[in-house]
């Protein structure tokens, strides 16, 4: 049997709380027989200590071996609690091939002033680095709703400013940065169909995003990136598909299809 990896296939198992769920994916390259499958099967649980939510979950492969230690691809735990007036959230991923190390990340949330805060960090057991900050402030001015978002990059130094007026059926975002500005206008033309163009002021780039609803929830978005790709995305109840159709010249290539479709049980 021959299989490509032009298509991704992906099914995934999801039931009650606390059951794990299974997905196969097909890796990159051809495979003549089923060896190109990576399945991998997750599990959660949650409970509660005090005033703490817990969560705690693994990611392991799926595969025929003497050697179980060798499965799980990484573990991650979450602990949630409030703080006054701000909800808190920390959340560590930890990779099985390194456990002296993990990701770490702080959400604080105060939702009567409409204000959050954000960091990702690095931990072991010797040493905690801060890697980015961010934070959301929304606010009122006049029927405009407006959102500032800024970030900082402590590794590059990088500042990220994020500004977003919401004006009812059309809003506008701009992104600024010391690379450049992009400015985004997304426009509701009617109760189906939404189209946001946007451009990079310093270089002229520009792509067009088409959102069409299908109705119960299910949509169809394309986006153009002109000589670079165009990328369609379709949710369709249970099944999501993917597809990839970057420019050759005048013309459009071969596709890069993925297929993902989610059964309960």
């Amino acid at each position: 049997m021959k299989i490509s990896a032009l298509t991704l296939l992906a099914v995934v198992g999801t039931a009650a709380a606390g059951k794990p769920q299974l997905s196969m994916s097909v890796c990159d390259g051809s495979f003549d027989d089923l060896g190109g499958l990576d399945p991998t099967l997750s599990w959660s649980t949650s409970g509660t200590s005090g005033d703490y939510e817990l969560e705690f979950g693994v990611e392991a492969n799926v595969r025929a071996t003497t050697d179980i230690a060798s499965l799980p691809k990484s573990y991650w735990g979450k602990a949630s609690t409030d703080m006054g007036a701000w909800g808190v959230t920390a959340r560590a991923d930890i990779d099985a091939g390194d456990l002296s190390a993990a990701e770490i990340e702080i959400d604080a949330e105060n939702v009567d002033d409409d204000l959050s805060v954000k960091i990702l960090a690095s931990a072991s057991a010797s040493s905690f680095s801060v890697s980015k900050v961010e934070a959301t402030k929304t606010f009122l001015a006049g029927d405009t709703t407006v959102t500032v978002n800024p970030s900082y990059d402590v590794s590059s130094g990088e500042t990220v400013v994020e500004v977003g007026y919401d004006l009812g059926d059309t809003s506008i975002d701009v992104t600024a940065s010391i690379d450049g500005q992009v400015v985004k206008v997304s426009h509701q033309v009617d109760a189906d169909n939404k189209v946001s163009p946007s451009v990079a002021l310093q270089s002229g780039d520009v792509s067009v995003e088409f959102e069409r609803s299908l109705g119960d929830g299910n949509s169809v978005v394309a986006t153009v990136i002109p000589n670079d790709s165009v990328d369609v995305e379709w949710n369709d109840a249970d099944w999501t598909a993917s597809i990839n159709l970057p420019f050759e010249g005048n013309t459009l290539g071969s596709a890069n299809v993925s297929i993902k479709r989610e059964l309960k049980f």
